[in-house]
């Protein structure tokens, strides 16, 4: 198993707002090449000024989970492994030290295990071990507020277990996959990442029953999310947002394959 490659696919799906599909890469329209440009300078202008305001109060336990959170958004864009590791560290620094002050912040937790998940990129046989970390923080966030990030705990450690190998080289447990990915949608039905991902996830397991029925979901909650998702923090999510729903659907128009139940392990 090259774990370097595996968590490279597995950090893209936790918890991005930006360019990523959970377990593959997307096909995004020629013409959001410039638009993509925009973002990353976006993301690297948060960065800056998030840094900014940690460096001037270091013990705000607001001004470094949010420069925590910074670190991951602008380590997506990362043109090298060294660079994402440096942003990934500097995050990881910070909300460490989030925890220290205040270990009852979900943020702290939740952001740590994001920021986990972008040095586990950089990684080869070292990114094993980042799993049960990253596994853990979620967990913690999870316990401490269920609703951070629009079911963010949830949706992570779905993605978490779906896309992980199983045991024994790992935690990847579909029972446990379906069973996360669900909560969120219960929790934030009306947040697309939600519903996409559980989706996907169906669409893996040749759950077509599953499949209908979250796509019309989607569909149904689509222009309300639109309404409520708006304006330019938002317009990054829905680029990725509506190129997985396309792939999704010529996905779903497919000859259905041998259908089988998620697995226990």
């Amino acid at each position: 198993m090259n774990w370097g490659c595996w968590l490279a696919v597995l950090s893209l799906c936790i918890g991005s707002h930006l360019n990523s599909a959970a377990g593959q890469e997307q096909e995004l329209p020629t013409n959001h090449v410039a638009t993509i440009a925009e973002f990353a300078a976006r993301a690297e202008h948060n960065f800056e000024a998030a840094r900014t305001r940690f460096q001037r109060v270091t013990n705000n336990v607001d001004a470094a989970w949010q420069f925590g959170r910074a670190c991951f958004d602008w380590a997506e864009f990362a043109t090298s492994s060294e660079q994402r590791a440096d942003l990934a560290e500097q995050g990881i620094e910070a909300c460490r030290q989030v925890i220290i002050l205040d270990p009852s912040l979900a943020a702290g937790h939740y952001y740590l295990g994001m920021n986990l998940g972008q040095l586990a990129r950089t990684k080869s046989l070292g990114a094993l071990k980042l799993v049960g970390q990253m596994e853990k923080e979620f967990k913690a966030a999870l316990e401490l507020a269920p609703e951070f990030d629009h079911a963010g705990p949830d949706r992570n450690l779905g993605l978490l277990y779906l896309q992980a190998p199983g045991w024994p080289a790992s935690i990847g447990n579909r029972a446990k996959a379906r069973t996360h990915l669900q909560k969120a949608v219960k929790l934030a039905p009306d947040y697309p990442e939600n519903l996409l991902n559980l989706l996907e996830a169906d669409l893996k397991w040749g759950d077509r029953n599953g499949a209908t029925r979250e796509m019309k979901a989607l569909e149904e909650s689509w222009p309300v999310a639109r309404e409520k998702f708006g304006g330019t923090n938002w317009e990054a999510s829905w680029v990725s947002w509506e190129a997985r729903l396309e792939q999704l659907k010529r996905k779903a128009t497919e000859a259905p394959k041998v259908l089988q139940p998620p697995r226990k392990f």
